[in-house]
C-alpha cells in the first residue's frame, strides 16, 4: 500500500508579522464591495479588502505576511479613548451662573440697602422735610424714591449730615438698579421666554392639517431658538402701559386727584421724570409707591433696552444682508487669505464674512489662534491625539 502525500498548507501569519489595531464600527466598508474606495491599492498601504480576506491557494505565504492592518487615523483604541476620558485628565467644566444664588443676593443686597436706608432715616426723622405719616413707611417711600431717582422732593435732607447720605444713598442705590435690572429682571424674563418656547415646542405640530403659518411663528423664532424682537417690545410696553394705568388708579381712589393729574403723576413716576409738584401724601399711597415705583421703573428701563436691541438687530439684519450678497473684489480675495498661498478656502471665507458683519473680531481669531498653538507644540498645523494626551498627562 502507498505511503499517504502529507496535504501542504500554506503558512499561517505570525502575530510578529503584522499589526492589528482596533477599527470602529463607522469605519468598516459597506456591503458593496464595488465601491472603488474600498479597492484601489496602493504600492505602500493595501486596500481594506484584501487585509481582510484570506490567502489564495496560488498566492504565497509570504506575500500574506506582509499584508498589515492600519487603526484608522480618525478614530483612537477604545483603550486610549478610555484613559483619555478619565477623571484624572477630564477638561475644566464650563462655567455656569447659578440662578438661584443670583436672585438670593439681590434679595439680600436690597433688603440690607433698605433697611440702612430705614435705620438712618429713623434715627434723623427731624432733619428731613415733608409730610409725616408712618416713620417706616415714610423712610421706605424716601429709600425707593432715592433708589429709583425719581426725586419728588416731597421728603428732602435738611442737614449737612442727611445730605451726605443721601449722596451716597443715591450712588449706592446706581449699583442696586444695575443688578436688579441686569440680573433678577434678566433672570425672571429669560425664565418666561424658556417657558413660552418649551410650551410651543410641547405643542403638538399637524404639518399636514395646520396651516403654513401660524401664530407661533410670529412669538417665536425657530432658527434662533428665542422669541421675537417685536414681541418682547410689545410685552414691555404692554407692561409700562399696564403700571401707568395701575398708578393712575390708585392715585384717583387713594389720593384723591382727578384724572388728569393721575394720569400726570403717573407718567412722570414710571419714566423717573419727577417734578415734584405732585406727589403721594396718605399712608396708603405710600405703601403702595414703595412697591410700584420699583417694578415700575424696572420695566420701563427694560422697554428702553429693548427698543434700542430692536433697532440694533435690524441694523445688524441689514449689514448682514448686505455683506451676503455682495461680490467678492480682489482686495477681498487679499484681506481674507489668512494662509498668504494666493487663495481663500472656505474657512477663510467664512471667517472672513463674519468679521465683516461684524460678528467676530480680529482680537478673539488671534485668542483662539494662540490656543490653538499652544495645543499644536510641533508646529504642524493640526491638533493629533498624542499632542492632547501630552497636554492632559
Amino acid at each position: 500500500m502507498a505511503a499517504t502525500e502529507p496535504l501542504l498548507l500554506p503558512t499561517p501569519p505570525q502575530l510578529h508579522d503584522f499589526t492589528l489595531d482596533i477599527i470602529p464600527p463607522h469605519s468598516f466598508p459597506p456591503t458593496n464591495t464595488t465601491h472603488p474606495h474600498y479597492l484601489h491599492d496602493d504600492d505602500d498601504e493595501p486596500s481594506f479588502l484584501n487585509t481582510l480576506s484570506p490567502p489564495h491557494p496560488s498566492s504565497s505565504s509570504s506575500s500574506w505576511a506582509r499584508k498589515k492592518i492600519h487603526r484608522s487615523k480618525t478614530a483612537p483604541a477604545m483603550a486610549v479613548m478610555k484613559d483619555f476620558r478619565s477623571p484624572h485628565h477630564s477638561p475644566n467644566p464650563r462655567p455656569q451662573s447659578d440662578s438661584s444664588s443670583l436672585l438670593r443676593q439681590a434679595a439680600l443686597l436690597l433688603l440690607l440697602y433698605l433697611s440702612l436706608g430705614v435705620l438712618i432715616y429713623s434715627f434723623y426723622r427731624d432733619h428731613f422735610s415733608g409730610v409725616d405719616t408712618h416713620p417706616v413707611v415714610d423712610a421706605l417711600y424716601f429709600c425707593i424714591v432715592t433708589m429709583c431717582t425719581i426725586g419728588y422732593g416731597d421728603i428732602a435732607p435738611l442737614t449737612p449730615q442727611t445730605k451726605v447720605f443721601a449722596c451716597v444713598f443715591v450712588l449706592v442705590g446706581f449699583g442696586f438698579i444695575d443688578i436688579l435690572l441686569t440680573g433678577v429682571v434678566n433672570y425672571v424674563l429669560d425664565l418666561q421666554e424658556n417657558m413660552i418656547l418649551a410650551g410651543i415646542k410641547a405643542a403638538p405640530q399637524h404639518q399636514e392639517h395646520s396651516p403654513r403659518f401660524s401664530a407661533s411663528n410670529y412669538i417665536v423664532d425657530v432658527a434662533k431658538g428665542r422669541m421675537r424682537i417685536r414681541l418682547k417690545v410689545g410685552l414691555a410696553l404692554g407692561v409700562v402701559v399696564l403700571c401707568i394705568g395701575m398708578g393712575t388708579l390708585v392715585l384717583y381712589f387713594v389720593e384723591h386727584l382727578d384724572w388728569v393729574d393721575s394720569v400726570y403723576l403717573s407718567v412722570m413716576s414710571v419714566t423717573t421724570v419727577g417734578y415734584g409738584d405732585r406727589a403721594f401724601k396718605t399712608l396708603p399711597g405710600r405703601l403702595f409707591a414703595s412697591i410700584w415705583l420699583l417694578l415700575s421703573t424696572l420695566a420701563v428701563a427694560r422697554a428702553f433696552l429693548y427698543l434700542a436691541e430692536a433697532r440694533i438687530d435690524k441694523r445688524h439684519r441689514k449689514i448682514a444682508n448686505w455683506v451676503l450678497h455682495r461680490d467678492i473684489t480682489v482686495e477681498d480675495l487679499l484681506a481674507a487669505d489668512i494662509n498668504n498661498n494666493g487663495f481663500i478656502s472656505k474657512s477663510e471665507y467664512v471667517i472672513y464674512k463674519l468679521k465683516e458683519m461684524g460678528k467676530i473680531r480680529e482680537k478673539d481669531i488671534l485668542q483662539i489662534c494662540d490656543q490653538f498653538n499652544k495645543l499644536d507644540r510641533n508646529n504642524s498645523g493640526k491638533i493629533t491625539l498624542p499632542d492632547l494626551l501630552e497636554n492632559h498627562l
